[in-house]
């Protein structure tokens, strides 16, 4: 760190919105010439805390002070101007301009009302080479790839003359090259004397660039850190709040049986992989197996399931599906291939409020018959009156609509919607994700019940103790690529798993 006063400082910080408490007496320092690493889980109140320190969002209570003066911004624009710059994950630029005026935008070079063009491409040029960035100035911001995207918000930052740059998830789109050309960029910036708040869900990443490290849990502070003197095994501790001595007392009943996988998987998923989401992975899935799929939030879990139901198109690696190739480019490719999908965002991926219970369960087997014919309403009267039976779904009156019923009912209503498809593969992401015990149990056992008839489950859960009691074997993503896979047995308990993820496993254990 070049300065030995913070250039920004939080104090106190507490934040809530109806229902919410989304920080709660939080304080946080950033000095001169450091990269700083904002850490926690999602939910943690990173987002919060950076839209307080914009103006994005007022406090309840607290103070913000920047180089010495209190200060209350009352929007992104007045934080920008006082010099605290923001670039976001999605990057907030115009593709339609050239470079230049991207940068420049709002506050283009004028005489006499008119636009200076030379002298904006000049300067811009001038910009960019600091950056070690060799651009045309003059081409489209769309013609570039995504990581220079980024390099020309970061400069269009820095031009108003910012002391404190916010990056918030700014590698979760870029490759290993990209990310360390951004890095590089960042280095330099901060030798220069930049103050950099750095959020990101890559430890491994944390640890190659961040000299700080705050850790958030639950909108509260846990502490902060130097980096050298935090190992990446206490973060994810600090990160989870719980150490990995206590999870090892956990009472995880391992009683599943082995799954023989001398025979030919349902589905093998080889070097399957999306930039920018995932790195390639190797995964067989066979009849009758339950494969849990572990990580922190972030880790990649979901991009994974959303690859193998075609919600998401991979560009490397391929998919077998009874030893047969099977292209699975969209959800109906997918269902077709007897796969089903319960996302973990149930309200903006799952349910329809608008529909009645009976039209939410039948929507799955109505697509994969095609609009044009129609299920007879009898047969939906069947169907939808046998799993709300046989789920224990409550109100039982399928005509209500099922924004009325609770989370762990309507979670109920997104597996009856698959179940009637009779899938070969259901791929269950956070199914029991805020749903109470009851539901979750009932939950928890209908899968082992499916697993058991034969039907295949990739079961994801952020409850290491959920996904060992279910599962027969356990996948380990960290830093969105797959960096073990474990089998259940009387040696794999949560302290191991846990270990896997702070610590990760050289790939070539992946495939064995």
């Amino acid at each position: 760190m070049t300065g030995d006063r913070p250039v920004l400082t939080m104090t106190g910080i507490s934040k809530s919105f109806p229902g919410v408490r989304a920080l709660h007496d939080v304080d946080f320092r950033l000095f001169p010439g450091e990269v700083h690493a904002l850490m926690g889980e999602n939910g943690a109140g990173k987002s919060t805390l950076i839209k307080v320190l914009t103006g994005v969002y007022g406090t309840d209570a607290g103070a913000v002070t920047l180089a010495g003066d209190q200060v209350s911004f009352s929007g992104p624009m007045q934080a920008a101007a006082a010099g605290v710059s923001t670039v976001y994950q999605e990057v907030n630029l115009c593709t339609n301009l050239s470079v230049a005026e991207n940068i420049f935008i709002g506050r283009e070079p004028r005489r006499l009302g008119a636009v200076r063009w030379g002298e904006m491409r000049r300067r811009a040029r001038q910009l960019l080479a600091r950056l070690d960035l060799a651009l045309d100035v003059g081409a489209q911001l769309g013609t570039y790839s995504l990581a220079v995207q980024q390099m020309v918000a970061i400069a269009r930052a820095i031009d108003v003359q910012a002391r404190v740059l916010i990056l918030d998830e700014p590698t979760s789109s870029l490759d290993a090259g990209e990310v360390a050309q951004l890095f590089r960029i960042m280095r330099q910036l901060r030798d220069d004397g930049i103050a950099i708040l750095f959020v990101t869900h890559f430890l491994d990443q944390v640890y190659d660039i961040a000299d700080r490290i705050t850790v958030l849990r639950n909108g509260s502070l846990v502490g902060e850190y130097r980096t050298e003197e935090l190992p990446q095994f206490s973060l994810v501790e600090k990160m989870i709040g719980q150490e990995l001595d206590v999870l090892e007392g956990l009472d995880v009943q391992q009683q599943r049986a082995t799954v023989a996988s001398d025979k030919a998987p349902l589905v093998d998923a080889a070097e399957l992989g999306r930039r920018g989401a995932v790195a390639p992975f190797s995964l067989r899935i066979h009849a009758g197996e339950v494969v849990g799929l572990a990580g922190l939030l972030g880790s990649g879990r979901t991009e994974v399931a959303r690859l193998l139901f075609g919600a998401d198109r991979a560009d490397h690696g391929q998919v077998l599906v009874d030893g047969g190739r099977a292209p699975l480019r969209t959800p109906i490719q997918a269902i077709g291939r007897g796969i089903g999908f319960c996302s973990e965002n149930r309200r903006a991926e799952g349910i329809v409020p608008e529909l009645s219970v009976r039209e939410n369960m039948i929507l799955a087997m109505q697509a994969a018959r095609g609009w044009l014919r129609p299920i007879p309403r009898r047969r939906q009267d069947e169907l939808v009156q046998k799993y709300v039976e046989a789920l224990s779904i409550r109100p039982a009156n399928p005509e209500l609509p099922v924004r009325n019923l609770s989370g762990g009912n309507q979670q109920k209503v997104l597996l009856a919607r698959w179940l009637i498809t009779e899938p070969r593969l259901l791929i269950l992401d956070e199914p029991t994700r805020g749903i109470d015990v009851g539901a979750k149990a009932e939950i928890q056992k209908l899968v082992v019940q499916l697993s058991d008839g034969g039907m295949a489950v990739l079961f994801i859960s952020a409850e290491l103790e959920e996904v060992l009691r279910l599962s027969h074997r356990v996948a380990v993503m960290r830093d969105r690529e797959m960096v073990a896979q474990l089998d259940n047995d009387s040696s794999l308990d949560a302290d191991r798993v846990m270990r896997t993820i702070a610590s990760g496993t050289p790939r070539e254990e992946v495939n064995r």
